[in-house]
């Protein structure tokens, strides 16, 4: 009776080695070689992951990954919807923002700040009209965009 079950898998668990000794390239024809060729090949891997994972952060932290945009409010000729995304948490930066924005004269109207595993910034900003005359109270998208950019590689620089 157990010798009939035994063979039955058989088939099976070779078929699982051959595999196992194909994906780990093992030139080994014993079980057990080939089970520890398989086990060096899996080690390899994770160390390629970690090394991979260190890249990754190492370029992360030198860079944040932005996304901006900057729109002119559909309500007003005078104010802008500034939204901005980065992946991880940027902790100082809402700092250099907000000095952006006191610099280009600009009231914020409306916020709504994330600063827990990413940064995110949503606002709504008009032009501030006490101190600004004539037509330099006009301001251009490109130019909070900019602004806005800036303001990210202060940060940046800062940072590191």
């Amino acid at each position: 009776m157990v010798s009939k079950r035994v063979q039955k898998k058989a088939p099976a668990v070779y078929q699982k080695l051959q595999s196992l000794r194909s994906i780990s390239n093992s030139p080994a024809h014993s079980n057990s070689s080939i089970i520890l060729d398989a086990t060096k090949y899996i080690q390899e891997l994770k160390q390629k992951v970690v090394e991979m994972n260190q890249e990754i952060m190492a370029g992360t932290a030198q860079k944040p990954f932005v996304q901006l945009k900057v729109e002119p409010r559909e309500e007003d000729q005078e104010g802008f919807e500034i939204k901005m995304f980065t992946e991880r948490c940027c902790t100082g930066l809402l700092v250099f923002v907000l000095e952006a924005f006191e610099e280009l004269g600009l009231d914020v109207l409306q916020a709504r700040i994330s600063c827990s595993n990413n940064f995110l910034l949503e606002a709504v900003a008009t032009i501030n009209n006490d101190n600004q005359s004539g037509d330099d109270h006009h301001k251009d998208v490109e130019v909070v965009r900019e602004a806005m950019l800036k303001a990210i590689q202060s940060w940046s620089e800062v940072s590191q």
